[in-house]
């Protein structure tokens, strides 16, 4: 217990840690923490001598100078350790702002914390369990962390320069941890220093004052120390920046060009691409079909890696996606001469056209045969998505000549459903039932119904309710989602800051400029770009390092353009579906040509886990993509970093990198050829 609560207490470290430079806005002080094996660390407050030396009171094992570079508004820190003797070690430094109010600043860590993670629960990393935090850099899409003062614009931030390729395992997940070998992975945060705010960093990980394990899973933190041996360097560089933007998204957007910058992430090199991918996939659209049950289906959710066998569950939206995968496998059976896969797409829309609806006209989201079970409870993201699916459909069908009024009767009462539900302030509730009654009333999901409501206009000769609801939507995404830079509660499966909320609000006002002219169109692309951004921020501009053993970096992934989750999911996935082709269009509207560079970054890299035989990736079948990679100390309930939770839904991610694989979709869709 006297271990754990040394560090556990770790806002009280820097009342006897001495400066080492001061400027006009930060005191920057350091410690290092030396460990002997089967006994706690020691604390060593360090000083610079006029040598460049960070020194001790006593005598230690190691020589740590200290070089900084100003270049304004940049400085670049290195530290250089060397070992006198063996030692095992723990690096830290603060630079503490003055008279900048801790409770005046928001903060930023790049596709893990935003403002104060209050969108979270309690039971995940938030201001509800601390106001100060620090955490392994390969939780964050770039290892960064920022500080943005509210009252007058400035920012500061602290970005790790060296390139990672090291990582190495460890035997506990809590306490002081000596590593098995090397790694490149330092700590990054922000830290209350007696009311003032701080950017707090060091070397190798740190995690204060808890670490995040699992889903909603806080426990003891951590702390790593790595061995040198006499004479072995280690050379540690860091950037501090200071900037000013008009607001939290401004700051957000500029950080994110910042750490595109640094990090220049370039495509990865895959013999997978175009249609050799779509190729693979269509072994899912084969391998999957259920045609046992009234309702017909591609089986995509709730099986297990290892072997890929189909359940007894369907879903139409989320992380099933299964009508947007038979739209997918009809257009490409055509193309293709590929008669099974149209016969098997037509066989599922014509399942759900004669059951797959409730009384009220909402579809049936979610079945599972084998249980039995059949929730009440409907959701605006998955009928949306079902709506999506169906319009392109039709929208496909009827451009060969082939009319389907019973569909188009069933999609005017769903959508007339939505404009039922939909609120005053333009929003959508996330959740209800076939009555109308509202469940969960959050807002957050609100974008995805704007996608299938600027497709309806355009599909029924530009009926104005349709276009009506989906301006509302966009007054509702400006004031409360997009203005705030507040993304929350678009995944089904948490209650918390996402990508996915950011990435539907973006992709919804690219939709909306679709259907408008004027000012209006340049109002909703800027509207797209700013959102963008926060999306952005979620996805990897680095490589994290992966240990021997961990399958993912044994078969060498690399994580440049995977995004991550959400707050309470920490993994990445491929959940792309057009944004990409949405990032190419902004950078020909508004010249972002870092938006076009990181969408073939995106395109390159999401398409190397592509399972096929000789390279399968730890998956049961060819063409069944993988979706919850763990690229962190975090884990779904299996397995861990480097590796998959043991059941995964391929259903949405054949369907979003199909998605992906077709950019002329939305616009095609939108031409009235």
């Amino acid at each position: 217990m006297k271990i754990m609560k040394k560090y556990i207490c770790f806002t009280l470290l820097f009342v006897c840690q001495i400066a080492v430079q001061a400027t006009e806005h930060v005191v920057a002080s350091a410690c290092v923490r030396i460990k002997s094996p089967g006994n706690p660390a020691l604390t060593y407050t360090l000083k610079k001598n006029v040598r460049g030396e960070l020194i001790a009171q006593e005598e230690l094992p190691l020589q740590i100078r200290h070089e900084v570079l100003e270049t304004s508004p940049v400085s670049r820190i290195k530290v250089t350790i060397t070992a006198k003797d063996k030692v095992y070690y723990n690096y830290e430094e603060i630079y503490a702002l003055h008279s900048v109010s801790h409770t005046d600043c928001q903060f930023y860590m790049p596709g893990f914390w935003y403002r104060r993670n209050l969108r979270s629960p309690k039971e995940a990393p938030s201001f509800y369990t601390s106001d100060s935090w620090q955490v392994r850099e390969d939780r964050l899409s770039t290892p960064l962390t920022g500080i943005y003062h509210e009252k007058n614009g400035d920012y500061y931030t602290v970005l790790r320069l060296e390139k990672s390729k090291d990582e190495a395992l460890t035997t506990h997940t809590s306490g002081e941890v000596i590593l098995s070998g090397k790694t490149s992975l330092g700590f990054t945060g922000f830290r209350n220093v007696s009311g003032n705010t701080a950017l707090v960093f060091g070397f190798p990980y740190h995690e204060a004052p808890k670490t995040y394990i699992r889903k909603l899973s806080l426990i003891p933190p951590v702390m790593a120390f790595e061995k040198l041996e006499k004479g072995e360097t280690r050379e540690l560089v860091w950037e501090i920046r200071k900037g000013n933007a008009s607001d939290y998204s401004a700051f957000v957007a500029e950080v994110w060009n910042y750490s595109f910058d640094s990090f220049r992430p370039e495509e990865v090199n895959t013999p997978c691409k175009g249609e050799s991918a779509k190729a693979i996939l269509s072994n899912f659209f084969t391998g999957s079909y259920v045609d046992r049950y009234d309702l017909k289906y591609f089986s995509g959710v709730h099986m297990r890696t290892d072997d890929c066998e189909s359940t007894g569950s369907i879903e139409v939206g989320f992380v099933g996606r299964v009508l947007l995968n038979a739209f997918n496998a009809l257009e490409y059976g055509e193309e293709t001469g590929k008669a099974v896969l149209v016969k098997n797409a037509e066989s599922i829309f014509d399942s759900y056209l004669a059951h797959g609806f409730t009384p009220t006209g909402f579809f049936r989201e979610f079945v599972n045969y084998e249980t039995k079970e059949e929730p009440s409870v409907y959701s605006i993201r998955r009928q949306s998505e079902g709506a999506f699916a169906i319009l392109h459909y039709l929208d496909y069908e009827r451009k060969k000549g082939r009319r389907h009024p019973e569909w188009e009767t069933k999609i005017r009462t769903l959508l007339n459903n939505f404009i039922t539900l939909q609120k005053p302030d333009g929003s959508f509730p996330r959740k209800f039932e076939d009555n109308f009654t509202v469940s969960d009333s959050s807002g957050g999901s609100t974008p995805s119904a704007t996608l299938p409501l600027a497709m309806a206009y355009r599909y029924f000769n530009n009926d104005p309710s349709y276009l009506e609801s989906a301006r509302q939507t966009a007054a509702y995404l400006e004031k409360e989602l997009i203005s705030r830079a507040d993304y929350f509660s678009s995944t089904l499966d948490a209650n918390c800051e996402d990508k996915e909320a950011s990435l539907y609000a973006s992709t919804a006002m690219y939709y909306l400029s679709m259907v408008s002219k004027g000012k209006e169109r340049e109002h909703y692309i800027d509207l797209c770009k700013q959102a963008a951004y926060f999306c952005l921020s979620w996805y990897y501009t680095w490589d994290v390092p992966f240990a021997q053993g961990q399958m993912l970096g044994d078969a060498g992934f690399l994580s440049r353009g995977w995004g991550n989750v959400s707050v309470e999911n920490n993994h990445i996935d491929v959940f792309i579906f057009e944004f990409a082709t949405v990032l190419d269009w902004l950078a020909k509207e508004r010249g972002e040509v870092r938006f076009s560079a990181f969408s073939s970054v995106i395109k390159s890299s999401m398409l190397q886990l592509m399972p096929v035989e000789g390279r399968m990736f730890d998956i049961g079948k060819v063409g069944y993509y993988p979706e919850v990679v763990q690229h962190t100390n975090w884990d779904y309930g299996k397995n861990g970093k480097g590796f998959y939770n043991d059941i995964f839904a391929p259903g949405w991610t054949v369907a979003s990198l199909w998605q992906m694989l077709c950019p002329e979709r939305v616009s095609k869709f939108f031409s009235r050829k």
